[in-house]
């Protein structure tokens, strides 16, 4: 016991050199994680400022808001998985920047536009079926959601594909780390470029017989996607069956998320800071959650860490990594969101409480973020699952939900939301 004891400050004092260690060399990480971040945020005010101007849209169509999160959320969940996916090929050294037919690059590219596709149409039901249940009022038809989902989706997933193609091939050619880099610039342009299109394809709603024709078009171009995801090569199809099952239920929580907002619609077009900051903290939320599962994935199938209850030393880092970059990312948006809340009609909060109730709301969002995304990446690595295909799509669409919640709870009570 006497040894056991004497011996103990030796250990600890191991542990503290390991772990000042592991931090000097993530000082990169934190520094291209940063700039990705505030990047992104910068990306996500754009959707929060186009969200606030298509306030006579989102009246003129109801049910749409619920849509919304889903299939901003779904860029995320594809784009997000599919960044993770070469991040860890680049770790493993098997990244190639070439489109080469069976190349990682040309597999990736396939299931981008199949499941863009086949997840488009999805979402179009599963909105019709909940903003029936719970808005409580007459919804869009069906058939007029598949068109907004389908047309709007695939043009924000091809505008999204360039994007995380091009981050990755510029990643692997300046030594940057991709697992930091990837999934918050991805998240942040998929959330800039599919509001614009969703609003875009609500042009095709107005007159019916456009609508009719984009809807039996659209329908057709998923059922050749369906056909096709069964004659892809073996390693594109196992991507697409290890990712339908969180495809099929993780846009599940971006459609809750869509239906609590779309229950708030009216104090959240009384409050247009809220609406406004909505976007940017979902997006960085989930962007936060991405880093994390991103960087564990490639640590697990690497053999870096093992897959345990209990986190081990880089792990841990990891989660120091997102709780710092969370505080001043949260900060920013809390911040930015008043500033731009000043230049448009409504009251506007004051800054400390904005910004307060902005960091108490990522408070609230950063503990889920640390134990989901350590656990899931640890379950998936035990079932012989890739991670790459499970954790970010699902952690990135249960931070969606939680996000919302949080912002939702926090800005009431804080009497920033009427």
């Amino acid at each position: 016991m006497a040894e056991r004891l004497s011996a103990a400050p030796a250990r600890l004092a191991r542990r503290a050199r390991r772990l000042f260690g592991y931090w000097r060399s993530e000082r990169r990480t934190l520094r291209q994680g940063a700039v990705a971040l505030v990047l992104s945020t910068c990306a996500g005010f754009v959707a929060g400022l186009v969200l606030g101007s298509i306030t006579g849209t989102l009246e003129k169509l109801p049910g749409l808001l619920v849509l919304i999160p889903a299939s901003v959320g779904m860029r995320g969940t594809i784009f997000g998985a599919m960044g993770a996916r070469f991040g860890t090929g680049v770790a493993a050294g098997i990244f190639e920047p070439t489109l080469r037919r069976g190349s990682l690059l040309a597999r990736n590219v396939v299931v981008g536009i199949l499941s863009s596709l086949l997840t488009s149409f999805y979402l179009a039901a599963v909105a019709k079926l909940v903003a029936s249940a719970f808005a409580g009022e007459v919804v869009i038809s069906f058939w007029d959601l598949v068109t907004i989902s389908v047309v709007g989706g695939v043009l924000a997933s091809l505008i999204a594909l360039v994007f995380t193609v091009g981050i990755a091939v510029l990643s692997f050619r300046r030594g940057w780390d991709l697992d930091a880099v990837s999934t918050p610039m991805v998240t942040a342009i998929g959330d800039m470029v599919t509001l614009p299109c969703l609003f875009l394809a609500t042009l095709l709603v107005g007159n019916p017989t456009v609508s009719a024709v984009a809807a039996v078009l659209c329908t057709a171009a998923t059922v050749a996607a369906l056909i096709t995801a069964f004659f892809v090569e073996v390693r594109v199809r196992r991507i697409l069956v290890e990712m339908a099952a969180v495809v099929a239920l993780a846009p599940l929580l971006d459609i809750f998320a869509g239906a609590l907002l779309e229950a708030h619609r009216v104090d959240l077009q009384a409050a247009t800071a809220v609406l406004i900051l909505i976007p940017p903290f979902v997006s960085q939320a989930g962007a936060l959650g991405g880093i994390l599962s991103s960087r564990l994935s490639s640590k697990l199938q690497l053999g870096v860490i093992t897959p345990r209850g209990r986190p081990e030393i880089p792990a841990v880092v990891d989660g120091a990594i997102v709780i710092s970059l969370g505080v001043l990312v949260f900060t920013a948006i809390g911040a930015a969101a008043w500033a731009l809340s000043t230049l448009t009609e409504g009251p506007d909060p004051s800054p400390a409480l904005l910004i307060g109730a902005t960091l108490f709301a990522g408070a609230i969002v950063l503990p889920i973020t640390l134990v989901v995304g350590y656990y899931t990446a640890v379950l998936t690595a035990r079932f012989g699952i890739d991670p790459d295909n499970q954790g970010v799509p699902f952690i990135t669409s249960l931070l969606d939900l939680a996000g919302v919640a949080a912002i939702l709870l926090v800005m009431r009570t804080s009497g920033v939301l009427p």
